[in-house]
């Protein structure tokens, strides 16, 4: 493994947090509390790996310009724009939820989680878009 692969590790992370995000959401819908904390934790997990992977990346390697024109180039940048800013907001609620759920404070985590979930999702999913769009379609 290179500095190079990283970029495509870090995509892998993000579609597999996705998937645990989905997966705690059905297991706390189904009443399944011990299932959805141990999903979800696996997801912060795979959320904080990522951190790491992207980190290291932009430290090794440095930032890869977008080499798309036309029509594609605002798209990305608007996916690109809302992706980070949305996990700079949503880190701190995540830490948050799970500081509630640390302290039995469980009604407050839900309320918080209504909002939390959906972003970590967006982030997710949009992480994975980004990757694709800078490294797979050829523009």
């Amino acid at each position: 493994m290179t500095a190079q692969d990283l970029p495509a590790i870090n995509a892998a992370l993000n579609a597999a947090t996705a998937v645990l995000l989905v997966a705690g959401y059905v297991a706390i819908r189904r009443g399944n509390a011990r299932l959805h904390m141990r999903l979800m934790s696996a997801a912060f997990g795979l959320s904080i790996a990522f951190l790491g992977c992207y980190l290291a990346h932009k430290f090794l390697v440095g930032p890869k310009r977008f080499p798309g024109h036309g029509w594609v180039r605002p798209v990305y940048f608007a996916v690109l724009l809302t992706h980070t800013v949305l996990a700079a907001v949503n880190l701190p609620l995540i830490f948050r939820a799970l500081w509630l759920v640390w302290v039995g404070r469980f009604e407050a985590h839900r309320r918080l989680a209504r909002w939390a979930w959906p972003i970590w999702m967006y982030v997710s999913v949009t992480g994975v878009a980004v990757y694709l769009m800078l490294y797979r379609m050829g523009f």
